[in-house]
């Protein structure tokens, strides 16, 4: 018997239906050793040497897999082909207690019949080169987590933690968001004509003001109304005469197969994905999807990667498809190739594509779901389109002349040949413009003005810091979406409405102190280094240790020097807010915690009492016309228990009124918050429907409940939906929408 061991049970059941009876193919669940989380685990004294331990996770399957291991006449390691499966491999070794003898490492980087038997034929050592990589690596983060991270709780706030790459990914994001917050809008204005011919006036086109007096205009020299106003009053009584017209044929390139990083931005910017969800949902197609009437596949190949290369069987097969279904046109003379141009592209081999060219997502959509589906189709569409026949367009330039002193311009393009766009489409509309020749006098239809503002950077999207970690070298394909991950989860940044990433308040002070004091650990070009230089030791050009004994021996020096140096108030400012504290009555303070800002009470220690404040990332949230109604109306309600004055306060469920004395008394009561529409009910035809609350939120329901359990999850109008009589309710982008599930009646 063989045993092939593999990373989980998914790829683990894909395998199994490719070999025979002489083979079981179990799994390890991912990393079976690590360093101890409770010590830093690496002999700084011995050449850094880590101490890994099982995990207690881990122990049941190792156990499991030493008794299949002493019963297998080979033990074949067939863990991913880049760093991480390359350590899992070595690690999976050492545990099992394998010599070179027993132990094979095999590598594949698609889950198909003809790969997996050609890895079994072709089997290899473990790359020592690669598991010394991965080891450098995890040496380094777990010094600087483990030791940087205490230097934080004491300094700023417990619960903090920080990373090699991750704190430099805060950084992109905190910096990002200071460019913002410095941005000051300037003013700028366009001018638009829409003409026509004196032929046809009903085929009306568009040109842009470019030139005035002769010279081409800057985006800012119309810059008020005023210089708006005068140019248009110039314009209207110009004649409009065509100067040139200039034509040429385009040649559009079709993209570049996918990477990790090019696949998690158009994942983010086509689909929406996150970089993790792009990932996950990757991993699911690379180790197998049970395909209706087949067998159990591997639908894309490995996804962490920076090659750019695509093997020739794939680059043929892909040809042999396209011309049988859409013909020889749309295929060059010969197969393209792209040369990879990462720094650090090493251990995979070929890009990410689909495993079968001739597998056309349509074919396999009820085996997929909904995420998995759209995310093939996407590589499958970049894969195809990497090999098929540039697009050709029609691209056509008219100057037309207004008057002696100002000119416009109109763009048009069309199609010639879609080429690769027949495929992999493009948001790029077509532009028609009419049959016009050079000295036609045209007829001014429309002078349009517009008054525009120059808008601040955005805040990155995954898509976005991915490419910004890309360009300055930071992080390789399998650390990309692990480092948004890691940062969102420890409240260092949170989505805005946008599912962009917005920095808190502790990731500014964080930044901060980092910057400030440990500049070498967040400097991007020191951590691009440092990825270069793994990369070397990947090579075999370097060895391991001297690379973390140049970063430990300065970083720690440093951190001794800091933790004397600094004190939490130098770190972290406090502020004296108006709130008096209601345990003791001193002067609340503005602090910055882990998740945010907080009021904690100004004689702490001996008084520990601390209170929200209630506005996103700790910012005092401005009062609704709603509140400021209601603490109105109940602003001289007296406490019927203790006699000092009731407030309004805000609950899980809504407002509620409680004493103003907490915590001496406790005393709440409920407002009337079911806030009368006037519509009668529809079902009992006795009860007003009224606004009520639950964990959910607001809701509107009867009344008489609960003799009538009528309700509605937006607020009734009154009106009756003319197709089935049910009653209208307000819709969520203003008018109205029926009311009754399968209605599809709006207002």
């Amino acid at each position: 018997m063989k045993l092939v061991i593999v990373e989980s049970p998914t790829k683990a059941k894909t395998i199994t239906k490719f070999l025979g009876k002489d083979y079981k193919i179990d799994s390890s669940f991912g990393h079976i050793r690590d360093l101890p989380k409770k010590e830093l685990g690496i002999d700084v004294e011995n050449n850094f040497e880590p101490t890994y331990e099982i995990p207690e996770k881990s122990k049941k399957t190792i156990s499991n897999l030493r008794n299949l291991a002493k019963k297998a006449d080979k033990v074949i390691l067939a863990t991913d082909e880049d760093r991480e499966g390359e350590a899992i491999a070595w690690h999976l070794s050492k545990a099992l207690g394998l010599d070179s003898e027993k132990a094979e490492r095999i590598v594949f980087h698609e889950i198909t019949k003809e790969a997996i038997l050609e890895a079994i034929n072709n089997p290899k050592n473990i790359d020592h080169n690669l598991v010394d990589a991965q080891q450098a690596r995890r040496v380094l983060d777990r010094i600087v987590g483990y030791q940087l991270s205490p230097f934080l709780w004491k300094k700023v706030s417990r619960g903090l933690s920080a990373g090699r790459v991750q704190s430099v990914a805060v950084r992109l994001i905190v910096e990002r968001e200071r460019e913002i917050q410095a941005f000051k809008s300037e003013e700028y204005w366009t001018i638009d004509a829409n003409l026509s011919t004196a032929n046809d006036k009903k085929n009306i086109f568009p040109a842009k003001l470019n030139k005035v007096e002769g010279k081409s205009l800057a985006k800012f020299d119309i810059n008020n109304k005023e210089k708006a106003e005068e140019i248009e009053k110039n314009l209207q009584g110009a004649k409009y005469i065509v100067d040139t017209i200039t034509k040429k044929k385009v040649k559009k390139n079709p993209p570049k197969p996918f990477t990790t990083s090019s696949l998690q931005q158009a994942a983010n910017r086509m689909l929406g994905f996150s970089a993790k969800q792009t990932m996950v949902i990757a991993q699911q197609l690379y180790e197998g999807i049970e395909i209706k009437g087949a067998d159990q596949v591997g639908l894309i190949t490995y996804m962490r990667t920076d090659s750019l290369n695509l093997s020739n069987k794939f680059k043929e097969d892909a040809r042999d498809y396209l011309v049988q279904t859409l013909g020889d046109k749309y295929v060059p003379k010969e197969m393209r190739a792209h040369k990879t141009k990462s720094k650090g592209a090493q251990e995979a081999h070929e890009a990410i594509r689909p495993t079968e060219a001739s597998l056309a997502p349509d074919t396999i959509k009820e085996s997929l779901s909904p995420t998995q589906y759209r995310l093939y189709k996407l590589i499958w569409q970049r894969s195809l389109a990497s090999q098929m026949s540039e697009a050709i367009v029609d691209a056509t330039v008219i100057d037309i002349n207004a008057g002696a002193n100002y000119q416009f311009r109109a763009n048009g393009q069309v199609i010639n040949f879609d080429g690769y766009l027949n495929i992999y489409p493009e948001k790029s509309k077509e532009v028609l413009l009419p049959n016009i020749e050079e000295k036609e006098e045209l007829n001014l239809e429309e002078l349009i003005s517009e008054q525009h503002f120059t808008k601040p950077p955005a805040r990155y999207s995954d898509a976005g810091l991915v490419k910004e970690l890309e360009k300055h070298g930071i992080g390789r394909p399998s650390t990309y979406a692990p480092t948004i991950a890691t940062v969102e989860a420890r409240n260092y940044v949170v989505r805005d409405d946008g599912k962009r990433l917005a920095p808190t308040d502790i990731s500014f002070v964080v930044t901060d102190l980092l910057v400030n004091h440990f500049s070498r650990v967040i400097d991007y070009r020191f951590t691009a280094q440092m990825e270069n230089d793994l990369d070397n030791i990947a090579d075999g050009n370097l060895d391991w240790q001297p690379v973390v004994r140049d970063f430990y021996v300065p970083f720690t020096e440093n951190l001794k020097i800091k933790d004397e140096e600094l004190d939490r108030k130098d770190v972290v400012p406090e502020e004296e807010s108006d709130e008096v504290c209601d345990k003791c009555g001193a002067k609340m303070i503005i602090k910055t915690g882990r998740f945010g800002k907080f009021l904690g009470c100004g004689a702490y220690p001996d008084c520990k009492n601390i209170k929200s404040i209630p506005g996103k990332n700790g910012e005092p949230k401005e009062k609704t016309e709603e509140q400021k109604a209601l603490e109105e109306k109940h602003k001289d309600e007296k406490c019927e228990k203790c006699g000092e004055p009731m407030a309004v306060k805000n609950g899980r469920f809504g407002p509620f009124l409680g004493c103003s004395a907490y915590p001496k008394c406790k005393n709440i009561k409920s407002l009337d918050q079911n806030a009368k529409t006037g519509v009668t009910c529809p079902a009992c035809g006795k009860g007003e429907i009224v606004q009520k609350r639950s964990k959910r939120g607001a809701f509107y329901a009867c009344d008489q409940y609960p003799d009538c359990k009528t309700s509605f999850w937006a607020k009734p109008t009154g009106e009756k939906c003319p197709d089935c009589e049910s009653l209208l309710v307000e819709g969520k982008d203003g008018g109205a929408v029926c009311s009754q599930k399968g209605c599809s009646y709006k207002k």
